[in-house]
């Protein structure tokens, strides 16, 4: 029987936080935050309205200035590190955010050759044959290609977004809300690429969410955001037991005990 890498006793973590502040104006949003994400795992991060969920993914990948605390990704310290440092690590992860932020003026194929334009050196030819097997990998027919963003269906968007993600070929893909506005259908079948693209691409997902049905189909382990901190963290069949209001009300619930029939 396989084993979760959050249970492995040989896990290795792939992205460490320690100790982390984030503050805007008067607000502190995040306190003392401290978190590990283990390779190979699919990580749900979950938590109320306001609790920082993507503030912490923005911080992560270096879109936010934290006020303290130390981040470490793949061995590189991101937030203290050298320029050429981080370059290197950020070569090996990939976003998509919630509304595919796809650059409007570009085709489909444009967009995902953008990360390689910026780091590699390849021929434009290259660079084309890449970018099709990427749209190609995300489920996208290669008519998709030449279309721009606003030619698209929102999931359609979300699968082009992902393909830029994955463009690099990264070790680490971060997603911010991935199910968010898609219908049921549309929902699980995004659920079933990222599930498989883990297993064929040795990935790791930082995946951001409310989605109870993403949390119980493709998560290894989940981490609740409350407090200013990361207050629970582990399986989420163990979520239930934990006495905490938001929690007992999130996967206590109707919808939660729907999902978990689902799954």
């Amino acid at each position: 029987m396989s084993v979760s890498p959050a249970q492995d006793p040989n896990r290795e973590a792939v992205i460490t936080v320690r100790g982390l502040v984030n503050k805007f104006g008067t607000q502190t949003v995040h306190d003392n935050l401290d978190l590990d994400v283990w390779k190979g795992e699919v990580l749900g991060i979950v938590g109320g309205s306001g609790t920082g969920k993507s503030v912490l993914l923005r911080t992560i990948v270096g879109l936010n200035q934290p006020a303290a605390g130390t981040i470490n990704v793949l061995g590189t310290d991101v937030l203290h590190g050298s320029r050429k440092e981080r370059l290197q690590v950020e070569k090996q992860w990939g976003v998509a955010f919630q509304d595919g932020a796809l650059f409007s003026s570009l085709t489909v194929l444009q967009n995902v050759m953008a990360p390689m334009r910026e780091h590699l050196n390849l021929s434009p030819a290259l660079m084309r044959s890449l970018g099709g097997l990427k749209v190609s990998l995300v489920g996208l027919p290669p008519l998709a290609c030449g279309k721009l963003p606003s030619e698209l269906s929102g999931g359609m968007r979300k699968r082009a977004a992902l393909a830029r993600a994955l463009a690099l070929d990264p070790r680490i893909v971060f997603l911010d809300e991935p199910t968010a506005g898609l219908d049921p259908i549309g929902a699980a079948a995004y659920d079933d690429l990222i599930n498989e693209l883990k297993r064929s691409l040795g990935l790791t997902v930082f995946m951001v969410t409310h989605d109870l049905d993403s949390l119980y189909a493709i998560c290894d382990r989940i981490a609740v955001l409350a407090e200013k901190r990361v207050l629970f963290e582990g399986p989420i069949e163990g979520m239930t037991d934990i006495d905490h209001p938001w929690v007992q009300e999130y996967f206590t619930g109707p919808r939660a005990r729907a999902a978990q029939e689902k799954s």
